[in-house]
């Protein structure tokens, strides 16, 4: 099942999203990993350098309980919801926008662009250079090879438009 947030628009981080709500939440710690490591590679110093690798141990850990592979210099806008983390694998040159949702066993293999407020259903593969439209909705099992326009949804295999809003 596919859910949008009416209240937050696209261009925007909803960072609760992201947010650590119970002690065993993988998907909050993996996503806690790639922004803390971040930070710290981005302020620079010893101090930085130090707390970068126990990050990068700290994404080690995550990434092998949810046994998914995403690249800690990925970028990915804020409010990424992965409801289930398990076998998520993305391309270190994927970009993801602001509030984005990906099931699991989701696959992006190359450069692939999210917009902002994409939503991708379980085990879908979208296979780059491509780029996927704001607020658009990628079916579960879907393998899209070509470009999505903004809020359409799209299907099967190869994946097609099913809908358009």
């Amino acid at each position: 099942m596919v859910y949008h947030e009416q209240n937050v628009s696209a261009e925007h981080p909803d960072w609760s999203r992201e947010a650590i709500t119970r002690f065993w939440d993988p998907a909050a710690k993996l996503m806690r990993s790639i922004r803390r490591y971040q930070a710290c590679k981005a302020r620079g110093g010893l101090l930085s350098r130090i707390m970068a690798r126990y990050w990068v141990l700290n994404h080690l850990f995550w990434s092998t309980v949810t046994q998914s592979e995403i690249h800690l210099n990925t970028r990915i806008a804020g409010g990424l919801r992965l409801t289930h983390p398990t076998g998520i694998i993305i391309h270190p040159d994927s970009v993801i926008g602001p509030n984005c949702m990906i099931f699991h066993q989701v696959t992006l293999a190359g450069p692939v662009v999210l917009g902002g407020h994409v939503d991708i259903g379980a085990g879908a593969k979208l296979i780059g250079p491509l780029s996927v439209g704001d607020n658009a909705v990628i079916g579960a099992n879907a393998v899209v090879t070509k470009d999505v326009p903004a809020g359409a949804t799209v299907a099967g295999i190869p994946a097609r438009i099913i809908a358009q809003a």
